[in-house]
């Protein structure tokens, strides 16, 4: 991986509320990902790390962001309401910091399921949707409600979800995204878990399948989006 420069900056959330975010734009980026991160850990979180700087060598810049729990060092994500506030501010200082980039939106895990929840509230205004590990339900409870919401998005989804995902059945995901037509495009990470880790077992390298994700994202930006 390349070893892009990180930008630090400061969003202002609402109500005197600010949280920290990292922009990490190639010299030649061709668009920006604005990514939330997943309930249980931060914006500085090595899986988050890795597809940031994945991207970045492929010229896909990401604007990565704390949410205001996460900031003060609280272990408790704050109410959706607060969340896809947070999302919003976010887009909206993307939009600020670099207009003539087109501008995606999505996150890790619980990241991702609030952006997605923010825009089918109110459209965010970007080309498309990134979910990383989209949470579909919780573990050891199979269902699709989570997923109800996707149905009021017009643009793009993609979906990057391991096979051993325990919060995403590999099958009623799929069922999500044949309801979603041709807005949703599945990539699976054959044995991959709710972080898109495989076993060592697996004979396969962490870093090709890191790739593998990077470049998922990267082909569906080229051939869906036209980025």
């Amino acid at each position: 991986m390349t070893s892009t420069p990180v930008t630090q900056t400061r969003i202002d959330v609402s109500d005197g509320v600010r949280v920290s975010a990292l922009l990490l734009e190639p010299a030649d980026a061709r668009c920006l990902l604005v990514f939330a991160h997943g309930a249980g850990a931060g914006m500085r979180h090595a899986t988050i790390e890795t597809f940031a700087r994945g991207l970045a060598d492929l010229r896909i810049a990401t604007l990565r962001f704390q949410f205001p729990y996460t900031e003060t060092g609280r272990r408790r994500p704050d109410r959706p309401l607060v969340l896809q506030r947070s999302v919003r501010a976010a887009v909206a200082h993307a939009k600020a910091m670099r207009p003539e980039l087109p501008l995606i939106a999505g996150g890790r895990s619980m990241g991702g399921r609030m952006a997605s929840g923010a825009d089918a509230v109110d459209s965010l205004g970007v080309a498309g949707f990134v979910f990383h590990a989209f949470p579909l339900h919780p573990p050891g409870k199979p269902g699709t409600s989570r997923a109800d919401h996707l149905s009021q998005l017009e643009k793009p989804m993609l979906f990057l979800n391991g096979t051993r995902d325990r919060l995403a059945d590999p099958e009623l995901l799929a069922g999500v995204c044949g309801r979603l037509g041709s807005r949703a495009t599945l990539h699976l990470v054959e044995g991959g878990d709710h972080s898109l880790q495989v076993l060592k077992r697996s004979g396969r390298r962490q870093e090709d399948v890191d790739y593998e994700v990077a470049e998922a994202v990267s082909e569906w930006c080229r051939e869906v989006l036209g980025l």
